[in-house]
């Protein structure tokens, strides 16, 4: 016999990140691996713990916790990587969105839980830890919330890029600007 969900039940991967709960839907997840091997990147903004390679592919890292609150996050025995795919916006009308996998630095993942929808609140507009623009909404399991991220916004391709553009200040000295001769 199926236990299947009905059609007003998503399944979320939870996952603790610096001792607060959080899900993702399992349809973002890709795989699960296990911290390590990861190559550091020169001048990236603190969140982006550096690069692994997976079956050949270049996956960014990203640490949640540094994300969410500027914090790095400290590597325990239970420390894993989820891999998840997210899109880019598309840069004209009529392209079609890219997609990328971007691994997500977690405290430990806990399990798949089923909630429907009519279990999950509007996200908060103040009071949470991290921003509101992050939290899709609130999931309620066993009387306790569950943070359901919109991680398309979190991993958001566009702003990440923004955030690791280099300042004026970090781009090389060209010197002043020449005088013209006339």
């Amino acid at each position: 016999m199926s236990t299947a969900p009905s059609p007003d039940t998503q399944q979320y991967l939870t996952f603790t990140v610096a001792g607060e709960m959080f899900a993702v839907g399992i349809l973002n997840i890709k795989e699960i691996i296990e911290y390590g091997n990861l190559t550091e990147i020169p001048m990236m903004p603190g969140f982006i713990r550096g690069v692994i390679n997976l079956r050949g592919a270049v996956v960014p890292v990203i640490d949640l916790g540094a994300r969410f609150s500027g914090k790095t996050s400290s590597v325990q025995r239970r420390t894993c990587i989820v891999i998840v795919e997210a899109q880019s916006e598309p840069s004209t009308p009529g392209e079609l969105p890219e997609r990328h996998d971007i691994g997500i630095m977690v405290d430990a993942v806990s399990e798949v839980l089923e909630i429907p929808a009519s279990q999950i609140e509007p996200a908060p507009s103040f009071g949470a830890r991290i921003r509101a623009d992050f939290i899709a909404g609130m999931g309620k399991v066993a009387g306790k919330f569950v943070i359901l991220l919109a991680i398309q916004r979190v991993l958001s391709l566009d702003e990440m890029a923004l955030l690791t553009a280099p300042t004026p200040s970090q781009s090389p000295a060209l010197g002043p600007p020449a005088a013209d001769g006339g």
